[in-house]
């Protein structure tokens, strides 16, 4: 394994306790040039995982607390006159950063939602006609609590696909909840974190990532797994083109994050579910049936033949 993701990861486990899985998923997306969507109860750990990683990644950081009354221009910023100048001059919201906390964003309207639809995909925001560049890199690490819908705003599914992956942290097990109690009893673990690396190193981890290599029959495999989506008869909307390559690079991360500079069918299906679950639109006959994406899609995995064993580095 790589010595500095190692690093990355041993200081974020000073913090987040007993969540190694969670940890790895989360900067194998910020390898991957993703975007995270933290779903779980409140008190669970969101925000202290995203604190963790931007001060352990040495990240400019800003976080917004989405409301019913948090308006675009609070994202994207705004243009005023300036006397002076004689001209509009832009003043920037809270976009342009290396990583955004979006704090539960479900609870903001629709139109607030949207505007961060340009910049987690193409990585700039327009304002007045004019496009600004974000700074690189761009992440965005957002929350929401799936339990009681009043005064939210369930996001669409074209903004779901922009994150690369959704995931859980799920509640401690009982060593780990005293653990956290009797570690947090006199002080904040997240002051002992130190920063291992900044923006400069994590773009060249991000350019190493995306030279890790990818055999034809890894491609095969993935588009035999996304056709599968496409024609399951419990699938209302399957896998788009945008999901294919997301998993093609969130393959390629956890290539790397084990060490490896080519990728394995075993990396596909380590981040199969939490690339694409939140990308599936069910029918009302699974709703019936009651299966969930989780479930349908670990079938599919079982109904699709892995390529052979062979070497499947690059010649």
């Amino acid at each position: 394994m790589n010595e500095l993701t190692d690093a990355i990861q041993r200081e974020i486990r000073k913090v987040v306790l007993g969540k190694d899985e969670a940890i790895e998923k989360v900067l194998m997306a910020i390898l991957a040039r993703g975007h995270v969507l933290l779903e779980d109860v409140p008190g669970v750990g969101k925000t202290t995982m995203a604190m963790s990683f931007s001060k352990v990644l040495g990240l400019e950081t800003k976080r917004v607390q989405f409301t019913n009354d948090t308006m675009p221009s609070d994202i994207l910023g705004y243009s005023v006159y300036n006397k002076d100048k004689g001209e509009l001059e832009y003043k920037s919201g809270a976009v342009m950063t290396n990583l955004l906390l979006a704090d539960e964003i479900n609870r903001t309207s629709s139109k607030t939602q949207s505007a961060l639809l340009e910049a987690m995909e193409e990585g700039h925001v327009t304002v007045d006609g004019v496009t600004y560049p974000l700074p690189s890199p761009f992440v965005v690490l957002a929350t929401q609590n799936p339990v009681g819908s009043a005064g939210t705003t369930a996001l669409p599914n074209s903004q779901l696909d922009r994150f690369l992956i959704r995931m859980s942290m799920g509640y401690p097990d009982l060593k780990t909840q005293a653990d956290i109690m009797r570690e947090r009893h006199h002080e904040n673990p997240l002051d002992h974190a130190r920063k291992v690396t900044d923006a400069a190193g994590l773009i060249r981890l991000i350019d190493e990532v995306q030279q890790v290599y990818m055999a034809d029959e890894i491609y095969d495999y993935i588009s035999a797994l996304v056709e599968k989506t496409r024609t399951n008869p419990f699938v209302t909307l399957g896998i788009s083109p945008r999901g294919a390559l997301a998993l093609c690079r969130s393959a390629k991360a956890h290539g790397y994050l084990q060490g490896r500079d080519f990728v394995l069918p075993e990396d596909v299906q380590s981040v199969f579910t939490s690339v694409f679950a939140h990308r599936l639109m069910l029918s009302s006959k699974a709703r019936l049936h009651e299966y969930d994406a989780e479930s349908l899609l670990l079938g599919m995995l079982d109904e699709v033949k892995a390529p052979e064993a062979r070497a499947f580095k690059k010649l």
